[in-house]
C-alpha cells in the first residue's frame, strides 16, 4: 500500500484528544481562485488521508479550511475562531502531512512527517 500523498491530524489539546467529526476542506488555488476539491470529517483518532495521488496533487497552491465553531459547538464550548484555514505549496512526488494542534483560544500547525 502507497503512503497517501496528503493528510491531517487534529488534536484538541483542550479536551486533551483527536478532534473527531471535525469538517474539513480542501481547495486548490487556480489562476488566484480557490476551487473546492474536497471535503470530509476527521476519523475517531482526528485524521484525514485524502484520496489523491501525487500524479493528481502535483506542484500547486492548496488550503484546508477547518470548520471549528460547529466542532466547539457539538462539543458545548465556544470559541474565537470560526475557521482556521491553513494555505500551502506542494512540490510533485512529496509526501505533505499538515497537522493542527487546536483550542477554543490557539490553534498552531507546522509540517509533519
Amino acid at each position: 500500500m502507497s503512503r497517501p500523498v496528503l493528510t491531517t491530524h487534529v488534536l484538541d489539546t483542550s479536551s486533551g484528544k483527536p478532534a473527531r467529526d471535525l469538517f474539513v476542506e480542501l481547495y486548490k488555488q487556480k489562476d488566484d481562485k480557490w476551487t473546492l476539491w474536497h471535503n470530509t470529517i476527521t476519523s475517531a483518532d482526528g485524521r484525514i488521508q485524502f484520496p489523491f495521488s501525487s500524479e493528481v496533487v502535483g506542484a500547486a497552491t492548496y488550503k484546508l479550511k477547518f470548520n471549528v465553531a460547529d466542532y466547539y459547538k457539538q462539543n458545548n464550548k465556544e470559541t474565537i475562531y470560526p475557521y482556521v484555514e491553513i494555505v500551502f505549496k506542494t512540490t510533485e512526488g512529496e509526501h505533505y502531512h499538515i497537522p493542527l494542534i487546536l483550542s477554543p483560544y490557539s490553534y498552531s500547525t507546522y509540517r509533519g512527517s
